[in-house]
């Protein structure tokens, strides 16, 4: 009877390592197919912003004042990246109201991200350089404006995570959802840089 219990024992271990290699790979294959995407809209970025329009506002003269606010507004996306860093840890401990603490900041400066690129598209609107000013202009909200609801998606997502951490604890399926979502909110801050790098700084030069 022992044995049966053992073997049975066993064989649960091994389905939820089976469960949870699948689910990495899957998040793996998702993560790809958004790198394509990102990377799909730099180049048409690339394109389109060197072909601005003389009539038109070119990145230089949209970014060079408000370069300092977008550097804000990327180290709180950094700083949130650091402090997602320190749920996981928490996590490896078993500390429930640890993870929580450093998932409710880690999503209060990805709020705060949000809300700044928020002010940001409304400036330049009301400025009068909305995405259908030019083909520069569109490209530009469309590569932004696509992290932007990749950000606020990870945001809900970790209001339901801390739910279920809440409610349920740290399970085997709550860790495995963290990890994703850990992966999740890294890749996007990654993408970031890329983004500040390409649109704002090389934009300004």
């Amino acid at each position: 009877m022992a044995e049966v219990l053992h073997q049975d024992h066993g064989h649960d271990e091994h389905h939820h390592h089976d469960d949870t290699d699948i689910t990495v790979f899957g998040f793996w294959t998702y993560l790809m197919s958004d790198l394509i995407l990102f990377g799909t809209l730099f180049i048409a970025f690339a394109v389109l912003s060197s072909h601005v329009p003389v009539d038109t506002p070119s990145a230089k003269d949209l970014f060079s004042e408000s370069l300092g606010f977008v550097l804000v507004e990327t180290f709180a996306l950094l700083i949130s990246s650091v402090t997602f860093g320190f749920a996981v840890l928490a996590s490896y401990k078993k500390n429930v109201n640890g993870t929580l603490l450093w998932l409710m900041i880690t999503w209060l400066f990805g709020a705060t991200f949000i809300g700044m690129e928020l002010y940001e598209f409304n400036h330049l609107v009301h400025a009068g350089h909305g995405p259908s000013t030019s083909a520069f202009l569109s490209a530009f909200f469309t590569l932004v404006g696509t992290h932007g609801i990749h950000v606020t998606s990870g945001l809900v997502w970790m209001l339901v995570l801390m739910f279920q951490i809440k409610k349920y604890g740290l399970t085997l399926p709550n860790t495995r959802r963290l990890a994703c979502l850990s992966l999740f909110w890294h890749f996007l801050d990654i993408v970031w840089i890329c983004v500040f790098s390409v649109v704002y700084l090389m934009g300004v030069l």
